[in-house]
């Protein structure tokens, strides 16, 4: 059996080069896959690997002849499995798998930043080491759980330059970057320290000149990746420095103040339909029904308070009121 030609790549299998190394890194997946279920037939293992069925075929042979016991049943439910209780031991997860395994629940994130592969066979190695009788376990985790990143009605891109500046964070690299600020565009060495993708855009997190700050990856215009590496601080936490920023940010948008009069059902529903953490505040430190409300702006004041109808009474600014007063009179010239 001659699995060392399958492990690195040398041998009668594959040939050399960047193809070679694909081709390898398929035949290990396809021998994983079917070790991780009892038979697939061709079409399911070509949508797995994305390939065609007779890539698959040829690929099927080439493990054969390799001595990797690929049995072939023939018919209408037929397909491939493996014979004899064959398990390969090609399950040893390397760092960059490992790392990207826990990313794994995030498959528009993964393959945005370029992963999804890597993340695959990681997948395919944990399931391929379970005992048989936890082998569905993935599968069955994957079809009751899953998290869709980007929120509604929003178009999902991806920075162009997003898998350089992922490459960047994965190996502690250096990067160059010009960003886009405003009008101007300004150019900083970063010490990138970790990604977030929040409601579909991305930010990265990076020191630069001894200060962490966040930057919109979309406004990137240029990076690039150095050799040298940076030491990261063992103190830093990006969850916790996400969730602080995340809040310090929210609170920096609510800039004006609004005295309402609210109705029992207004208290109740005021936090569904302005900024949650602002208006239980408000409610906490209410005279009564009367809030003083923090909000990002009049107009979006406006829009928010609209949904509270009559249950919310508008008593500051006199422009806002105004604006509520001229929109009650036309609501009651329509209905009368």
């Amino acid at each position: 059996m001659r699995l060392p030609a399958l492990a690195d790549a040398r041998g009668p299998v594959v040939a050399a080069g960047h193809d070679g190394r694909m081709r390898a890194a398929r035949l290990i997946r396809l021998v994983l896959l079917l070790q991780s279920r009892p038979s697939m037939t061709g079409a399911e293992l070509a949508r797995q690997l994305e390939v065609s069925e007779r890539t698959v075929a040829r690929d099927v042979l080439a493990l054969s002849e390799a001595g990797v016991p690929v049995y072939a049943d023939r018919g209408r439910s037929g397909g491939y499995r493996l014979i004899g209780g064959y398990r390969t031991r090609l399950t040893g997860l390397g760092r960059t798998e490992a790392e990207a395994l826990f990313l794994s629940g995030v498959p528009s994130a993964l393959r945005e930043m370029g992963l999804a592969d890597v993340a695959s066979a990681a997948r395919l190695k944990v399931a391929a080491a379970l005992r048989p009788d936890l082998s569905d376990a993935p599968t069955a985790a994957a079809q009751r759980f899953h998290l869709d990143a980007p929120g509604w009605w929003q178009p999902v891109e991806t920075p162009e330059l997003l898998p350089a500046i992922a490459d960047a964070v994965w190996d502690d690299r250096l990067l160059t970057a010009r960003y886009r600020r405003r009008d101007a565009e300004v150019e900083r060495e970063l010490e990138p320290y970790g990604l977030v993708l929040k409601a579909g855009v991305w930010y990265l997190t990076a020191r630069a000149d001894g200060d962490f700050r966040t930057y919109r990856v979309d406004r990137f215009t240029a990076v690039t990746v150095g050799e040298d590496r940076f030491a990261r601080a063992d103190s830093f936490d990006l969850p916790s420095f996400w969730e602080h920023q995340a809040e310090k940010f929210a609170r920096s948008l609510l800039r004006e103040r609004v005295v309402l009069r609210l109705t029992a059902e207004g208290v109740r529903r005021l936090p569904h339909i302005t900024d949650r953490a602002a208006a239980h505040e408000a409610i906490e430190a209410a005279d009564g029904l009367t809030v003083t409300l923090p909000v990002e702006s009049l107009d979006v004041a406006y829009e928010q308070l609209l949904a509270l109808g009559p249950e919310a009474e508008v008593l500051e600014p006199e422009e806002l009121r105004a604006r509520f007063a001229e929109a009650a009179a036309r609501s009651a010239a329509l209905y009368g």
